[in-house]
């Protein structure tokens, strides 16, 4: 899946990943794409400056380590990153059902007229 396909819906899709812990980016990375089955295999460009965007915003927030001898920045929901994420949640679901009358699978065939 392109990144174009997901525009509108990356932050969100990034303060559910992290939603679980702090991650270092490549973990975002790597946690994007196994919990879509491999279709989200986005690049490093289009991961980090949407977490440096949601850090400006204050939604995450980072700190530096060392792992393995190596440093990392590492990202972790702020309590606005929470109370955001609910917010997705909740427009995710209206969104959803909304489009899905139109393309789901029950929606009836428009008649020509």
């Amino acid at each position: 899946m392109k990144a174009q396909a997901l525009h509108g819906h990356l932050d969100a899709l990034l303060l559910a990943v992290l939603e679980g812990g702090a991650l270092h980016g490549y973990a975002i990375i790597e946690e994007l794409r196994a919990r879509s089955g491999g279709t989200l295999n986005l690049p490093t460009g289009t991961i980090y400056p949407a977490l440096r965007r949601l850090e400006r915003a204050g939604l995450v927030e980072s700190d530096w380590s060392t792992v393995n001898g190596r440093e990392r920045r590492t990202y972790r929901l702020t309590g606005a990153g929470h109370r955001a994420l609910a917010g997705e949640r909740v427009s995710w679901g209206e969104f959803s059902a909304t489009v899905g009358r139109f393309l789901g699978a029950g929606a009836p065939p428009q008649a020509l007229s």
